[in-house]
């Protein structure tokens, strides 16, 4: 089993240097701009990091599991953002984060991977397992039914508008229970669904022992905490020097930098050809953060300074459904052309103009 190679060495000790010139500026008090840079860019490497190795964890198991993996602990910078950020009374940032987390995910990196895919395929097409798309896009428009019934009542100022907490609880809870009674039986498959039809290229294994992998994902997990915390620090003094909104820093800057690990992991697994593992790293993770993360976030705010709902403002309550519709109608018949890809790319491109002028 080979170590490190010596580009990913370098990386690792340049990601390091980041985290700590994070640190440093963020107690050093710096000026606000290069705090926000410079965080940013450790966010973004300890997200690798935290790809990296769980692509090597995830060389032990199925695609399914991997794809589940590479999620779920590719989602911690996104979680550690939303909860300091309520902690400090940023709901509008912590609000976006979480809706640009979705957008980013289903729009511009599933698009630039079905891009890349389609480029790799013989014949132009990218092909994958139907299953996983399908189940995404259920998940996505239950959480989107709850956002978008508050919307209407807010707007009709019904009675129950005056609730959107206790609706909100409620609305989470089932959420949880639904994406429960999906991903179980999802990982007790140990390969992506369908996957029986039509397999990946087979993986090559771990070159990490498991000491090494499992280290790197605590050292990252834990750094990724304290980075976090740094960069909603430097987040509003920077937003006011560069003059933009919270929303488009939300929507855009920390999407991107938070799905650092989808970015990544998922073009480099389209340009492999490994086209149901690609999808499932994008498609798990916009489950898992409409499905999941959302109303857990929303049930940890009550404890928090900040409370979050599903109360959204009208803008992006169309985008979350006029992207569940995307999503149903691009990727749910398992097979994607690149026109569709830079198509889903050009609806977050739009959207992230929009929110600069929010």
């Amino acid at each position: 089993m080979s170590a490190l190679s010596t580009r990913e060495h370098s990386a690792l000790l340049a990601i390091a240097l980041f985290t700590a010139l994070a640190g440093v500026a963020d107690y050093g008090t710096w000026a606000p701009v290069p705090r926000f840079a410079i965080a940013t860019v450790a966010l973004a490497g300890l997200a690798w990091v935290v790809s990296f190795a769980t692509e090597q964890l995830g060389e032990r198991f199925g695609a399914g599991v991997t794809g589940m993996l590479q999620s779920t602990l590719g989602n911690l910078p996104e979680l550690f953002v939303v909860i300091f950020a309520l902690q400090k009374g940023e709901l509008i940032v912590a609000q976006t984060a979480i809706v640009g987390s979705i957008l980013a995910n289903a729009l511009l990196v599933l698009g630039l991977v079905i891009v890349v895919g389609a480029h790799r395929a013989p014949d132009g097409v990218m092909r994958f397992s139907k299953r996983l798309p399908k189940d995404t896009a259920t998940l996505l428009i239950v959480t989107v039914f709850i956002i978008v019934l508050l919307g209407l009542s807010f707007s009709a100022h019904d009675p129950a508008s005056h609730h959107v907490k206790t609706i909100s609880i409620v609305g989470a809870i089932c959420l949880l229970v639904v994406y429960a009674t999906w991903v179980v039986p999802y990982l007790r498959s140990d390969v992506a669904p369908g996957s029986a039809e039509r397999a990946d290229p087979a993986p090559r294994g771990p070159r990490l022992s498991l000491r090494l992998t499992l280290t790197l994902l605590f050292v990252a997990g834990t750094a990724s905490a304290f980075v976090s915390d740094w960069f909603v620090n430097a987040l509003a003094p920077a937003i006011v020097q560069l003059h933009i909104s919270q929303a488009f820093a939300g929507l855009v800057i920390v999407a991107i930098a938070g799905n650092a690990v989808e970015n990544t992991a998922g073009l480099v697994l389209a340009w492999k050809g490994r086209s149901d593992l690609a999808i499932s790293v994008v498609k798990n993770s916009v489950a898992q953060i409409a499905a999941f993360l959302f109303p857990l976030l929303v049930l940890v705010s009550f404890a928090l300074a900040t409370t979050l709902t599903f109360a959204l403002a009208p803008v992006y309550i169309g985008a979350l459904a006029l992207t569940a519709l995307a999503l149903a109608q691009i990727t749910g018949d398992g097979e994607a052309a690149a026109f569709e890809g830079w198509a889903l790319v050009a609806l977050y491109v739009i959207l992230g103009t929009l929110t600069l002028y929010e």
